[in-house]
């Protein structure tokens, strides 16, 4: 099958990279022209097939595999950042990332064996979570598995990405927006150079400004998907205290923000389909939220963990048919909403609840 590339003009291409067995099917690999070669923003999930169709992609833009100059992440996830290792095999090429990010990727390649399994079943008995999840998780632990998180084995980046950096681009002005909540150390990144295909585009509000350039926005703002927000904590570094601890939910609506004042003309994400008018949909993702935390406060007037919360929340599916790690990425999403309406002031954890209870205030 031919790989699906799309040529969005002015040196910037799109390749379908798939994400094996997966409902978001593909994730967007951009590559962008330089002077001193091809650079990818993002490379896709590590698999043989997904590689096969960056390769054919490549090829498809003009370019070989070898040709590549570097790496530019958007952020961790394997998804993502999954393909780096073998595109800086075959190329050479470097790999950058917000440090934020690097850390990540560092402690999850040099933990014991072992310790990320340990603080997910510390942190699941926390929230409330039943012994029908819990048990696997314990005989798993109990046969010597240690929970291999995913991108153990991803690349190391060679350099970092510094907030509001122009990247060093020979021919190109790109610059790194530091947009964290999808993850601590997420970028996007705005293409500071007119769009030669929108020049003549007409517009539906002749009042509105156009925009400038165009914006590569990971997985931060998606046309028709509401990224994650979960919990990124290092397991030896959690501050006893919930209001000292971080607050992913507040740094995605402040992120969110920066990026509708910025107002690209267009917006390049890592799933689904390029759209315009960032602003707007900046709007639609604060007001979906606002109507979520409005929702949980809603539902504890009466005591409950953040298990309890998760599945009494609105998902896609059913909570019964959410498959188990599903479930534990759902009740992470539920606590960075529980930890921002603490922030907030608008709830408070039940002193001495175990497991762990919340209530509005």
């Amino acid at each position: 099958m031919a790989p699906q590339v799309i040529d969005h003009r002015g040196g910037v291409w799109s390749i379908a990279v798939p994400i094996p067995d997966n409902p978001l099917g593909h994730t967007l690999v951009h590559l962008l022209e330089t002077d001193r070669g091809p650079v990818l923003v993002d490379t896709g999930w590590d698999d043989p097939g997904s590689w096969d169709t960056l390769t054919a992609g490549i090829t498809a833009c003009g370019f070989g595999p070898a040709d590549l100059h570097g790496v530019v992440l958007t952020h961790h996830h394997p998804d993502h950042h999954g393909l780096s290792a073998k595109v800086r095999e075959t190329s050479g090429a470097w790999i950058a990332m917000h440090d934020a990010d690097a850390a990540v990727v560092r402690r999850t390649r040099e933990a014991e064996p072992g310790r990320w399994l340990d603080h997910l079943l510390t942190t699941l008995t926390a929230a409330g979570a039943p012994d029908g999840h819990l048990e696997p998780l314990r005989a798993a632990r109990a046969a010597g598995h240690g929970g291999r998180p995913p991108g153990r084995r991803a690349a190391l980046p060679d350099r970092g990405i510094e907030p509001g950096e122009l990247l060093d681009l020979p021919g190109r002005r790109l610059r790194a927006i530091w947009t964290p909540g999808h993850t601590p150390g997420h970028v996007c990144l705005h293409l500071e150079e007119a769009h030669p295909a929108l020049a003549d585009r007409p517009r539906p509000d002749a009042a509105r400004p156009a925009g400038f350039g165009r914006l590569f926005s990971g997985d931060h703002l998606l046309p028709g998907i509401t990224p994650h927000i979960g919990l990124y904590e290092d397991p030896d570094d959690i501050a006893p205290d919930l209001l000292d601890r971080g607050d992913p939910l507040g740094d995605y609506l402040d992120s969110l923000e920066r990026i509708a004042r910025l107002a690209p003309a267009e917006v390049l994400p890592a799933h689904q389909h390029a759209f315009p008018d960032a602003a707007g949909r900046v709007q639609e993702l604060i007001a979906h939220h606002e109507e979520r935390l409005a929702g949980l406060r809603a539902l504890l007037r009466e005591p409950l963990t953040s298990w309890q919360l998760a599945a009494s929340m609105r998902w896609n599916r059913p909570w019964g048919d959410i498959p188990p790690a599903s479930r534990t990425i759902a009740v992470s999403e539920a606590e960075a909403h529980l930890r921002h309406l603490v922030k907030r002031g608008h709830v408070e954890v039940v002193a001495g609840s175990d497991p762990v209870r919340y209530m509005a205030v």
